[in-house]
């Protein structure tokens, strides 16, 4: 099958007699065609890539990553061929063991029964302290009357003990000692590998990252505020839905091309320069 073939060139057999239920990929297949698109035409409206919407079609969803990118998957050609994804997205999961179970909420419930007794010890720490500071004050009140010459010693002493202005410069040192933010959380990327960081600052953009061996990293949509970080020994292969909403960083550089919105880069980098290959 060539990737810009007509729908009628590639409308499958119809096997009348076939009773078993179709399979996710043959639905979505016929219902492309019917819908009068190609497998390109699918790839441009959804970003999803053309290798994987073949793989898909053809029930082959090892290339997408994982059972939640292909749920994603499934669900996002669904909606672009014009049909109801909560099916197939349940005949994925019959054929796959099924969604994973929710997480517990044992945690919950033991941070709600330990709060209240946090409480009960602050208020009782607070009811000693002021028990010890009236008996201390008493008996200094008492001591002082009954004894000048102990007073002397304490008027002398007091002074010295009470002396605010020690805590003051030691409390200014460490806020200057603080040292300022970085402009990107990879400024310090090791040298031997390449490291790029890849936010959306003004949009949201579906990315595609691989590392040298074409092992896949990520593949997915990230939300405006989203960021996400690879890094390989020898480089990073990225695809960017839409350029123009990416922000990157490359071994602590940032890339300053000016990607224009919707525009779709295929770009490599390696340790070095932050270079696109």
């Amino acid at each position: 099958m060539s990737i810009g073939n007509s729908p009628e060139d590639e409308r499958p057999f119809e096997d009348v007699s076939e009773e078993a239920r179709p399979s996710i990929g043959r639905v979505l297949q016929q219902a492309r065609i019917a819908a009068g698109l190609t497998v390109d035409d699918v790839s441009t409206a959804t970003r999803v890539r053309i290798a994987i919407v073949h793989a898909i079609e053809a029930d082959d969803f090892a290339p997408c990553g994982g059972d939640v990118y292909a749920r994603g998957h499934i669900r996002t050609l669904a909606r672009a061929v014009h049909l109801d994804p909560a099916p197939l997205i349940e005949q994925y999961d019959a054929a796959h063991g099924g969604r994973p179970a929710p997480t517990p909420a044992a945690p919950l419930f033991e941070a709600e029964r330990i709060r209240p007794e946090r409480r009960g010890p602050n208020w009782t720490a607070a009811m000693v302290a002021a028990i010890v500071a009236v008996i201390g004050f008493v008996g200094f009140t008492a001591f002082k009357g009954g004894d000048e010459g102990t007073q002397d010693v304490a008027d002398s002493t007091t002074p010295t003990t009470s002396a605010p202005a020690t805590p003051t410069p030691k409390s200014d040192k460490t806020v200057d000692e603080t040292p300022e933010p970085s402009d990107s959380a990879i400024a310090a990327a090791p040298q031997d590998k390449v490291t790029v960081q890849v936010s959306a600052v003004d949009g949201k953009s579906w990315i595609s990252a691989k590392d040298h061996n074409g092992r896949l990293l990520f593949d997915g949509l990230l939300k405006q505020g989203d960021s996400e970080t690879f890094q390989d020994s020898e480089k990073i292969n990225l695809v960017l839905g839409d350029a123009g909403a990416i922000q990157l960083y490359v071994n602590g550089k940032k890339i300053e091309d000016d990607w224009q919105p919707g525009a779709v880069e295929r770009l490599t980098y390696t340790k070095g320069d932050p270079q696109a290959g």
